[in-house]
């Protein structure tokens, strides 16, 4: 299978990125870095979450940024919720695209910790969330399983048992008269290497070839566009990743490893590879330069202190 013509890159790190960030951040600074992505030409962008601000204090102002951004036409523009208030509150703004996700969590350690339920619980749940999407009108095509490809708490998760949760999944959908046409998976902990990679979107499109596939990616042990060049090759055309690589995971079992995937670098292979995205690569990596005057500390993404390439050869050129 050929590498795609097109790779969609979802910019999630307003939300992530600022989610794991421990200082606090201005939510001017937030409103500014949502609308400079923005310029940045993405087709999606992940802007907060609205959650409790008990537990995740960092997202307190979530409703004050929504007020706040511009949106961009061509952009679809998203949001994180957990329950049926964190969602009243997101449709209450109008400004969100929304779309309705069934997620379970591969190992069951990191489902208690994260969420709080354990991975038969969050099944049962399941029903009851599909009649809050049905309640508000917002549509849900897509099932994802986190930590997919392993956990900090339990080792390597069996492939096997990734594919018969998202059987499982699909199947609750299709009782509840719901079709999926994505599935969206994500390394959590960074636990992927490419040739887990490859194995893992084999047995997901041996059985369900007509499923699009997104990658949530973590950059933890620096193999992330490794595992996106990997999945690539596999004609996976469609990928969450942060500007300067902010976020992590709050509940992973570690601390200071990298976030996501960079997006201005992985939008920077994909232009070398001759893969298109519509992102404004230039304008990225200046954003990204911005991210990290925002947190005040500095980001993993390579591109924040490189050059692109395509500049030394016009250098080179002149």
């Amino acid at each position: 299978m050929g590498l795609p013509k097109f790779v969609n890159i979802k910019e999630v790190g307003p939300r992530e990125g600022m989610q794991f960030e421990k200082g606090p951040i201005s939510t001017a600074d937030k409103i500014r870095l949502v609308d400079m992505l923005s310029d940045c030409n993405f087709k999606q962008i992940e802007v907060t979450s609205f959650v409790s601000p008990k537990w995740v204090p960092q997202m307190a102002d979530a409703d004050e940024v929504t007020r706040a951004y511009k949106r961009r036409p061509g952009t679809e523009y998203n949001c994180i919720f957990l329950n049926a208030k964190g969602l009243e509150r997101a449709v209450a703004h109008g400004k969100f695209d929304m779309r309705g996700t069934l997620w379970a969590t591969a190992s069951d350690t990191f489902s208690k910790k994260n969420t709080n339920r354990s991975i038969e619980e969050t099944y049962v749940d399941l029903a009851e969330r599909i009649g809050l999407f049905k309640s508000f009108n917002i549509p849900v095509e897509r099932i994802g399983v986190m930590a997919a490809f392993g956990c900090n708490f339990e080792g390597d998760i069996d492939q096997q048992h990734v594919v018969e949760m998202v059987a499982r999944l699909i199947d609750i959908a299709q009782r509840q008269d719901v079709n999926i046409t994505s599935i969206a998976l994500a390394d959590t902990m960074g636990w992927a290497t490419p040739l887990t990679m490859r194995r893992m979107l084999g047995s997901l499109r041996d059985r369900w070839p007509e499923k699009r596939i997104n990658l949530h990616l973590h950059d933890t042990r620096g193999l992330g566009l490794s595992n996106a060049f990997a999945a690539m090759e596999m004609g996976v055309d469609d990928f969450d990743a942060a500007v300067g690589g902010l976020g992590g995971c709050p509940y992973g079992g570690f601390k200071g490893a990298a976030g996501n995937i960079s997006s201005e670098d992985l939008v920077h292979m994909c232009h070398e590879l001759g893969i298109e995205t519509g992102v404004d690569l230039d304008r990225l990596i200046e954003t990204a330069r911005e991210a990290e005057t925002i947190v005040g500390h500095p980001l993993p993404g390579k591109l924040i202190q490189g050059t692109p390439l395509k500049a030394y050869r016009r250098t080179l050129a002149a």
